[in-house]
């Protein structure tokens, strides 16, 4: 199955978080980024890498898409996800502003 095209700056969020690229992964934010993670909000910098480093990067997370939809300056991600810590069809919500995420949002796909 050919994997749907994700818009920028998303298609190279989920590109650093396949290839487990912190610096990338936490450049691709906003200054003021937002992760909320099934309810679970990590408001800033500092708390989104602790978060990655043992629930997401750090957990050697790769994001397979399935579907992707977009509205406006959200885009949806919805697919596979494999990590050490959590698996399964998952749905990623990106804010996107100015070409960065300003929010990021998982929740059950």
């Amino acid at each position: 199955m050919a994997q749907p095209e994700i818009p920028e700056p998303v298609a190279s969020f989920v590109e650093a978080v396949n290839r487990h690229d912190e610096q990338a992964f936490l450049d691709a934010f906003t200054a003021d980024g937002v992760v909320d993670d099934w309810g679970r909000v990590f408001p800033d910098r500092d708390s989104i890498k602790t978060w990655s480093d043992t629930e997401f990067l750090g957990a050697r997370g790769v994001l397979t898409p399935e579907e992707v939809t977009v509205d406006g300056t959200q885009v949806t991600v919805i697919g596979d996800w494999r990590s050490n810590h959590a698996n399964g069809r998952s749905s990623f919500t990106f804010e996107v502003d100015g070409g960065r995420v300003a929010r990021m949002t998982i929740r059950e796909g």
